[in-house]
């Protein structure tokens, strides 16, 4: 149920790049207004992570994520209904307001439910949400929209995220141990508190690097595909829909071997086959097809090394009664540093004469600057953790 709800918020947000296309002269909108109705979801979200952090750990987890989710659903059905870039733009807002705390409730939940030797595999599962959606929502999106107009993927997705809210509603219990515990008083000093702690700036950092290297790439790469390696257009759906298969099968055995091996361990070979594939992957020349697809797959097959035991690891970092705060503020970050991301590397790359794009390279290169880092704190970490456990064992 909660990778479910992952997968729909997700794919709204990966939904409206590929619109783009069509809404654009749909709406008579500039490219500018349209990048502008894309970055107020992230932005939105962030702050909306920071001010739900305060009051986070205060309620029934279960009713916070559906109070969130309910928002959420009819952001989305606004979405469908607009008919001007105004009323876009408020949608969007809204959306990301509700919508970029899910993510953070489905991690606390995910937390105080399984222990932290199983914690690899739930992440793992949680994780496929991201690979589902490639597989199934994007192609899906476009072929409603290509039949129909672009209005059509946001009322399915609402009308199926609304079963998926019911679902939770009836089957899921009350998640309310952490309010048997002492509260702090007055949700700006828990906020204040959670944002302060010494033993979470490590982490939220990590966070941090570990988003702006993604978001680097992600923007640029079906460009990239195109008009760098020549990827004909029709085939490019299969690139991410190959992709997308394989890391559905991929995540969940990530997360066992995070559980079996050692979460930094597995955090570690991540790094390291990220590291290689991302230096490999922005040097590409006009390769064949299969090439490019199996390129992309072992990437991204790094890249889940690194998310699912980072998630899994850094899930015990937060006491239980600062936990939803503690992902509040980090699902803050990620949108934050996703988008400062997304911008850095707008001011790097350039389009030359030809289409293609120049200093692609130069973006790999800062991410394998960032994955160094992360790695760094990853360590510091995963020592302080251990120490940790070490002093209440003894």
């Amino acid at each position: 149920m909660l990778a479910f709800l992952q997968f729909a918020v997700i794919l709204d947000f990966m939904l409206m790049s590929p619109l783009g296309a069509v809404i654009m002269p749909a709406l008579n909108i500039a490219p500018s207004q349209f990048g502008l109705v894309v970055s107020a979801y992230a932005f939105s979200a962030g702050i909306s992570g920071l001010l739900t952090a305060g009051f986070a750990d205060r309620f029934d987890r279960k009713r916070l994520l559906l109070f969130f989710y309910t928002g959420f659903i009819l952001g989305t059905l606004w979405c469908g209904l607009a008919q001007s870039f105004e009323s876009l733009l408020l949608a969007r807002i809204v959306t990301g307001l509700f919508g970029g705390v899910i993510g953070s409730v489905v991690l606390a939940i995910s937390t105080d439910l399984f222990p932290p030797a199983m914690r690899g595999r739930v992440m793992g599962m949680i994780q496929t949400a991201f690979a589902a959606s490639q597989v199934l929502g994007i192609p899906v999106g476009l072929y409603l929209s290509n039949n129909w107009n672009w209005h059509v993927p946001f009322m399915v997705m609402a009308a199926l995220g609304l079963v998926g809210g019911l679902l939770v509603a009836y089957k899921l219990q009350p998640v309310a141990e952490h309010l048997k515990v002492p509260q702090e008083h007055g949700a700006w000093k828990h906020l204040f508190n959670t944002v302060t702690e010494p033993r979470y700036l490590i982490a939220f950092a990590t966070t941090a690097l570990l988003m702006t290297g993604g978001f680097m790439l992600m923007p640029f790469s079906s460009a990239y595909l195109v008009a760098n390696l020549g990827i004909d257009l029709h085939h490019l759906p299969l690139v991410y829909l190959i992709t997308g298969v394989c890391t559905i099968f991929i995540g969940p055995l990530i997360g066992r071997s995070a559980d079996r091996v050692g979460k930094f361990r597995v955090f570690l070979f991540g790094t390291g086959l990220s590291i290689v594939m991302v230096l490999i992957y922005t040097h590409l020349g006009r390769v064949a097809l299969p090439v490019v697809v199996l390129v992309n797959v072992i990437m991204f097959v790094g890249i889940f090394s690194r998310m699912i035991p980072f998630q899994a690891l850094v899930s015990s970092v937060p006491v239980s009664t600062q936990r939803g705060s503690f992902n509040a503020i980090s699902a803050s970050i990620q949108q934050l540093s996703g988008g400062l991301a997304s911008v850095v590397a707008g001011h790097i790359v350039t389009i030359g004469m030809d289409g293609t794009l120049h200093n692609f390279d130069l973006i790999g290169y800062v991410v394998v600057c960032t994955a160094l880092v992360a790695a760094t704190l990853m360590w510091r970490l995963n020592r302080n953790l251990q120490a940790a456990a070490s002093g209440n064992a003894s």
